[in-house]
C-alpha cells in the first residue's frame, strides 16, 4: 500500500510474472473469494492471509477488496471458501502482534484460538520483526472432537535493513505433516526449524546483504575455516542462536507409542 491501490496492482503483476503464488492481497473482489490453493505432497492445503492493518496507509474505500484486514466476519468468509474446496490443511499467515517483542500478547492467543476454532490448521505469524514463540497442541472444538493444531507468533524478518537487536535472525520452518489415508485426518508430526542470520557486509559493499545458516557457518569456523566468519561473526551467530532457541524451544519431535 506504500504505493496506493496501483501498487498492489503492480507488486502482484511482477508475482505472477516469475511464479510466485500470492495471497492476502488482491486486484479484484473475485480475486479475493478465490482461495489460493495447492496440492504439496497429496495434501491439499488452503492459504489465507490477513494483516492488523497498512502501516496508516488507508485502505482506498472504491478497493477495500485489495487487502485482507484483521476482521473476524471476513476471516470466516474466506475459511468457509476455502472449506467449499474440501482441503485437508488451511494454513493462515497474520500479520499481529508488536514490533520488537519476542513473546505474543494475549491478543495474538485470542485471535489464534478464534482461527482455530473456526477450521485453521497452521497459523504463521510475522510483524514483530523478531521471532516469537511456536507451539503444537491438542485442542478440543465446539462439537467435542480433537485436532491437532500449530502456531508460530513470528518468524522474523528474514531479509532486512534494520539494526535493532534480534532484528537479523529470523527462522525457516520444516513442518512434517501427515494424512491417514483411510480416515483422512491430519497430524503435524514434528516441527524443526533452520536459524538463519541477515549479515550487513556495509554500505557500498557489492551483495551487501547475505543470508547466513547459523548453525553450518559456526561449524565451518570451529573446523578451523576461517575464510567466511571471523571471530567476531562467530560471536554474533552464537548470541544469535541462542536466543533463538530460547525463544522458540526445542524441536517439536514426532510422538511415538510405547
Amino acid at each position: 500500500m506504500d504505493k496506493g491501490y496501483k501498487g498492489v496492482v503492480s507488486t502482484l503483476d511482477a508475482l505472477d510474472e516469475i511464479g510466485i503464488a500470492h495471497t492476502g492481497t488482491y486486484r479484484s473482489e473475485e480475486e479475493q473469494n478465490t482461495i489460493l490453493v495447492k496440492d504439496v505432497n497429496g495434501i491439499k492445503m488452503a492459504f489465507l492471509s490477513f494483516t492488523y492493518g497498512t502501516n496508516g496507509i488507508p485502505v482506498p474505500k472504491d478497493n477495500e477488496y485489495c487487502v485482507n484486514l484483521i476482521d473476524k466476519n471476513l476471516m470466516l468468509e474466506q475459511i468457509n471458501l476455502a472449506k467449499e474446496q474440501n482441503v485437508d490443511i488451511i494454513c493462515t499467515s497474520i500479520h499481529w502482534g508488536v514490533e520488537y517483542a519476542q513473546k505474543q500478547n494475549k491478543e495474538q492467543e485470542e485471535l489464534a484460538d478464534f482461527l482455530f476454532q473456526n477450521g485453521v490448521d497452521i497459523i504463521i505469524g510475522n510483524h514483530a520483526h523478531v521471532i516469537e514463540p511456536m507451539e503444537r497442541k491438542t485442542i478440543t472444538l465446539q462439537d467435542g472432537t480433537e485436532k491437532e493444531v500449530f502456531v508460530v507468533y513470528a518468524l522474523g524478518n528474514f531479509v532486512s535493513g534494520q539494526v535493532k537487536e534480534h532484528t537479523k535472525t529470523t527462522a525457516i520452518l520444516d513442518m512434517n505433516i501427515t494424512k491417514n489415508g483411510e480416515t483422512g485426518k491430519i497430524s503435524i508430526d514434528s516441527v524443526d526449524y533452520t536459524p538463519v542470520y541477515c549479515y550487513d557486509r556495509g554500505a557500498g559493499k557489492a551483495n551487501r546483504y547475505e543470508l547466513i545458516d547459523i548453525k553450518s557457518a559456526m561449524a565451518e569456523y570451529e573446523s578451523g575455516n576461517t575464510s567466511k566468519v571471523n571471530s567476531t561473526l562467530y560471536n554474533t551467530l552464537k548470541k544469535e542462536l541462542n536466543n533463538a532457541q530460547s525463544v522458540l524451544g526445542e524441536p517439536i519431535k514426532e510422538e511415538t507409542n510405547v
